[in-house]
C-alpha cells in the first residue's frame, strides 16, 4: 500500500466493539463526508479473564458476521483499509482466525476479492522466559517482579501490539487487517501515522475515537469521523442527531486512563495537557496542541489467564422483614453454617475449597462503600463456590441448598421459605480464570513478538 504522506487522513470508527451493531445510515454518512480507513476494536479485557482464559469470544458469530458484512461492503466500497484489533474479544490466536473465517465466508457471500492479514499476538512461554532470563521483562504496579511459574501455568499469553505490526502489514499490501490484542489506540492510529500525520494528533485521535460514540452527546446512536492533519483533528459523530462537545470529548481522557493529560503506549507516551478543545459548531470539536513524546525503549504489555478452580452459583431471593431487619447478620450466620456442615458432611479443610456470598439490594456492588443506610426491601443473594474440580464445587453449594431456602435467624420462630431463581438451584459455571500478569517486555524491534500472514485461506 502506497504510504507517501498526505494532507489530512479521514477515519470513520463506527461503534466502540464489533458486533455491537449500528444503524447503516452511519455508515453510509461516513461514506458520503469520505474516508480513508475504517478502524474497529474486536475486544478488551473490560469482561474480565475468562475470554482469554478460554480463547473464546463474548459476542456471538452471526453478530460479528452482520458487523463485517457492512464494514467490508463500505471498505470495498470506498477502496480504503478495514483494521479490527483485539479480534475475538481477547486476541488470542483463535479469536484471530475466528474472525478470519467469518470475514471469509462473508467475502464470498459478497463477491469481495479482499487481501486479508492475520496478526498474531500469543506469546509463548519458554521465550517469555528467555526474555524473562535477561531482564527484559519488568512489572507494572501492583504487581511484583514475575517468576518463571506464573508463565506456565497460564493457559493463554497475549502481548498488546502498538501501531508498528499494523503498519507493515498496510504496507504489504493487505486491505483487511484483523490483528491479535492490541491497543485500543494503536488501530486508529496506524494508517495516519503510516500517512505521515504527526504523532501528537493522531494518539490523541485514535483515542477519542476507540469506543466509538462514547465521545459524543448520544453514545447509543452510533460511532465518530474523524479528520487528523499537520495541526490537531477534528472529530464529529456520524449520527447527525449527536454532537460532539468540547467537554465529552476532552472528558475521554479520563477514561481507562491512570492519568488524564498522559496515556502510554509500546512507543511512547501521548501528552495531552495543553491540548485545547474548540467547538467548531454545534456538533463537531476541534483539537490542537496535542504531543507524544517516544520512548527510550520499545515495550509491550503481556496479558495471561490462568484457571483458579472450579465455580458453581446458587441465587436465591430473601423478601423477608425479619431477615431483612438484619440481613448482615443473617448472612454471617448462613457462612458460618455452611463452614460447619460442609466440615461435617463433606469432610473438606478450609483450603480445599472457597466460597463468596453477595447480597445483591444490600451492598452486593459497592460492598462497605455504600453510602446508603437502613433496611433493603429485599435481597438477592448469590453463593459462589470455588473449588479445584467441579464436582466438589456443586457438593458445597449442594450442601448450601437448605440454607439457601430456609434459614432463619435465631429470633426467627418459624422456617421462612425463600426464593430460588433456577431449578436445580446450582449452575456449574465450569473454569474460573483469573489475569495474573501485568508486566512489560522490553522488546528488540516494535514488531519482533507478533506474527503475520497474509492473503493465505482461512476457514471459518
Amino acid at each position: 500500500m502506497n504510504d507517501e504522506p498526505v494532507e489530512r487522513v479521514r477515519i470513520l470508527t463506527p461503534s466502540g466493539m464489533l458486533g455491537a451493531g449500528w444503524d447503516e445510515s452511519t455508515i453510509e454518512r461516513g461514506l458520503e463526508l469520505g474516508i480513508d480507513v475504517i478502524t474497529i476494536d474486536g475486544g478488551s479485557t473490560d469482561s474480565g479473564p475468562h475470554y482469554l482464559g478460554s480463547a473464546t469470544p463474548k459476542t456471538t458469530a452471526k453478530a460479528v458476521a452482520r458487523d463485517l458484512r457492512s464494514l467490508l461492503r463500505a471498505a470495498a466500497r470506498a477502496d480504503v483499509p478495514l483494521i479490527v484489533g483485539s479480534c475475538g474479544t481477547s486476541g488470542t490466536d483463535a479469536g484471530v482466525d475466528w474472525v478470519a473465517g467469518i470475514a471469509a465466508e462473508v467475502m464470498v457471500e459478497e463477491g469481495l476479492d479482499l487481501t486479508v492479514a492475520r496478526i498474531y499476538s500469543e506469546q509463548n512461554a519458554a521465550d517469555l522466559k528467555d526474555s524473562l532470563d535477561a531482564g527484559r521483562v519488568h512489572p507494572l504496579p501492583p504487581l511484583g517482579e514475575l517468576r518463571a511459574e506464573t508463565l506456565e501455568s497460564c493457559t493463554h499469553i497475549v502481548g498488546m501490539m502498538g501501531h508498528e505490526p499494523i503498519v507493515e502489514a498496510l504496507r504489504a499490501g493487505a486491505q483487511v487487517v484483523l490483528a491479535g490484542r492490541a491497543t485500543d489506540t494503536a488501530v486508529a492510529a496506524a494508517y495516519p501515522l503510516m500517512k505521515g500525520m504527526p504523532a501528537g494528533p493522531t494518539w490523541h485521535a485514535a483515542k477519542i475515537v476507540e469506543c466509538g460514540g462514547q465521545a459524543t452527546t448520544n453514545p447509543r446512536a452510533g460511532g465518530v469521523y474523524a479528520v487528523v492533519d499537520a495541526d490537531g483533528f477534528t472529530i464529529e459523530p456520524l449520527d447527525p442527531g449527536a454532537a460532539c462537545t468540547p467537554t465529552v470529548v476532552a472528558a475521554h481522557m479520563l477514561y481507562e486512563t491512570v492519568n488524564p493529560f498522559r496515556m502510554r503506549e509500546p512507543a511512547g507516551t501521548l501528552d495531552v495537557e495543553h491540548a485545547t478543545y474548540v467547538a467548531l459548531d454545534h456538533r463537531t470539536v476541534r483539537v490542537e496542541g496535542s504531543r507524544f513524546h517516544q520512548a527510550d525503549q520499545h515495550t509491550v504489555k503481556l496479558e495471561g489467564a490462568r484457571i483458579t478452580g472450579y465455580e458453581t452459583l446458587s441465587f436465591t431471593a430473601v423478601r423477608d422483614p425479619i431477615i431483612l431487619a438484619d440481613i448482615d447478620a443473617w448472612a454471617d450466620l448462613m457462612c458460618t453454617l455452611i463452614r460447619r456442615r460442609v466440615d461435617q458432611t463433606l469432610r473438606l479443610a478450609d483450603h480445599e475449597y472457597a466460597f463468596d456470598l453477595r447480597l445483591y439490594g444490600h451492598n452486593g456492588v459497592l460492598d462497605d462503600l455504600e453510602p446508603e443506610s437502613g433496611p433493603p426491601r429485599e435481597v438477592g443473594v448469590m453463593l459462589l463456590v470455588n473449588a479445584p474440580d467441579q464436582a466438589t464445587a456443586t457438593a458445597v453449594a449442594k450442601v448450601a441448598n437448605p440454607l439457601m431456602l430456609h434459614l432463619p435467624t435465631p429470633a426467627m420462630g418459624y422456617l421462612p421459605s425463600l426464593a430460588f431463581a433456577s431449578s436445580p438451584a446450582e449452575v456449574e459455571r465450569g473454569a474460573a480464570y483469573e489475569f495474573v500478569l501485568n508486566h512489560v517486555v522490553d522488546t528488540v524491534t516494535p514488531s519482533s513478538m507478533f506474527r503475520t500472514r497474509i492473503g493465505e485461506p482461512t476457514s471459518a
